[in-house]
């Protein structure tokens, strides 16, 4: 804040300048200290300005897309994290829903610290019993950390055996008060999932009798909370979508402020899928996948 160099901070402190790197490094890792360039790129808020008037979101941020993808998840949190930032600041919340998935994951790492002990975050699906990326018990703990929030978990797997047995799960008493809370989520965080082997639900997720050939035989470009969704962006006629434990995609509608961060070529189907079924309030992304996405909705 005082524009020191590293070897002034190093003096200063009592530290090594190599120490002083690291201890920067490490301080960006976890969101504590923020690089925020004032300029935008042109042909960024060129694809922002479109994906408003094509698509009616209320806003868009999309980020120059990096050369080595690795970077992708991160640069997209960032921006995200921001936007949610901000919004929180100036918006009344009640209920802040939050999906998994390692862009998400990034963006609660990016959300500036609060004090809002009248929040409530929730968890929106079921997860899975391994992996950070598909805990959301540590997704949504953590987001209520950074917050000063309280906290619902849904401790149930992503997906029931049955559409019968997720029937029987969704009403047991013990389930109540979480549902009631996800059904009303006035903001919500949620990433996409394509059918590639990169993403996590096909990788880990996916029960053994269900197959991705028989997801694109019926119709499915990828998911949101987990149902997956058709090229217009509704859901797909499978079964797999009646087993689904979390919010109906279809209620999504009713959400105040849908926020979708994704990005990454492999994504731009569902991406696109999801602008034209109108689910995002706000998109985050690349600008290569912005404008892949925008060529084939349009």
């Amino acid at each position: 804040m005082e524009d020191l160099t590293q070897a002034e901070i190093a003096a200063r402190l009592g530290l090594t300048r190599l120490r002083v790197n690291r201890i920067l490094s490490e301080c960006r890792a976890s969101g504590l200290v923020r690089v925020h360039l004032a300029s935008r790129l042109e042909s960024c808020v060129a694809l922002e300005a479109r994906l408003v008037q094509d698509f009616g979101l209320a806003d868009a941020v999309i980020v120059p897309t990096p050369d080595d993808p690795a970077k992708l998840p991160g640069l997209i949190g960032m921006a995200a994290g921001d936007h949610l930032s901000r919004y929180l600041a100036r918006a009344e919340v009640s209920v802040f829903g939050v999906g998994w998935g390692a862009t998400l994951r990034e963006t609660i790492r990016h959300i500036a610290q609060a004090d809002l002990p009248d929040l409530w975050v929730t968890a929106m699906m079921g997860g899975l019993t391994q992996g950070l990326e598909l805990n959301t018990f540590e997704t949504a703990g953590e987001l209520a950390r950074r917050l000063n929030a309280q906290c619902t978990y849904l401790a149930a797997p992503i997906y029931a055996g049955s559409a019968q047995s997720r029937d029987t799960l969704v009403a047991l008493d013990v389930f109540a008060e979480v549902f009631a809370r996800i059904r009303a989520v006035d903001l919500a965080l949620l990433s996409l999932g394509d059918l590639s082997p990169r993403s996590l639900l096909i990788r880990h997720g996916l029960p053994n009798d269900v197959t991705v050939r028989e997801l694109k035989a019926a119709g499915a470009v990828g998911d949101v909370l987990g149902q997956f969704l058709d090229a217009t962006g509704r859901p797909i006629d499978h079964p797999i979508n009646e087993r689904v434990i979390g919010l109906p995609s279809a209620q999504l509608a009713e959400v105040r402020h849908v926020v979708l961060a994704a990005g990454g070529r492999h994504k731009t189907a569902v991406i696109a899928a999801a602008l034209r079924g109108g689910i995002p309030r706000v998109l985050v992304t690349d600008e290569e996948t912005a404008r892949a996405a925008l060529s084939l909705a349009g």
